[in-house]
């Protein structure tokens, strides 16, 4: 519908209410003049009286109170959805959607929402676990967890955690290759042959190419 339509319902309605111009005038922000000339347009395009107007008072005529009993309710409807639309600023609500991969998911988001949560009871939380090469925003996410070696290039990243730490464990067999050995230091090289003494599921006989 065009705006002008729009307004020129809005403005019969404000007359039908407040049964005043003077008063829908002051309602709308507007001139008495710029009200009737608002009116007339509407009756004219509709070729039909909305209103009997009499030095005392505006009344709606049968065909206008036809039209306030079909379009008010829809203009209120409007009106109060977007009060609730501002209401938005001041209390979050929605749905936030999430890939990470099973790993940050369990050790790093899980404990800080589950906290969250309770907080915000309107916005939902959608968790989906993904290994990290995944882009998030071309599969729909709002956001996603990555290593921060898998940041891919454009995203904006937020450090959420301190350094992780991992234990890793080489099977028995697993040995540096001579090249390898020769570029560490002493104390790595003693490290590496001490890690490959511990044992771990697997089996074969490997090197370690640097």
């Amino acid at each position: 519908m065009p705006s002008d339509n729009l307004r020129e319902i809005q403005a019969f309605l404000a007359i039908a209410q407040e049964r005043s111009f003077t008063r829908a005038a002051a309602k709308l922000g507007v001139s008495q003049s710029a009200l009737s000339h608002t009116l007339r347009a509407l009756e004219s395009r509709l070729g039909l009286r909305l209103l009997t107007r009499t030095t005392r008072s505006v009344s709606p005529t049968e065909a206008g109170e036809r039209l306030i009993a079909r379009v008010a309710p829809r203009f209120e409807a409007i009106r109060e959805d977007l009060v609730s639309f501002k209401e938005l600023r001041h209390k979050p609500a929605g749905t936030v959607r999430i890939n990470a991969s099973e790993f940050a998911i369990t050790t790093i988001l899980w404990p800080k929402l589950s906290e969250l949560q309770p907080k915000y009871p309107d916005v939902k939380i959608e968790l989906s676990i993904d290994p990290g090469v995944g882009e998030v925003a071309v599969e729909g996410f709002d956001a996603g967890v990555r290593f921060g070696d898998q940041i891919a290039r454009g995203m904006t990243a937020v450090r959420i955690s301190s350094d992780v730490r991992m234990a890793v464990g080489l099977n028995a067999k697993v040995v540096p290759s001579s090249r390898s050995a020769r570029a560490m230091s002493s104390g790595a090289l003693q490290a590496m042959l001490t890690i490959a003494k511990c044992k771990c599921v697997g089996g074969g006989v490997k090197k370690w190419a640097l």
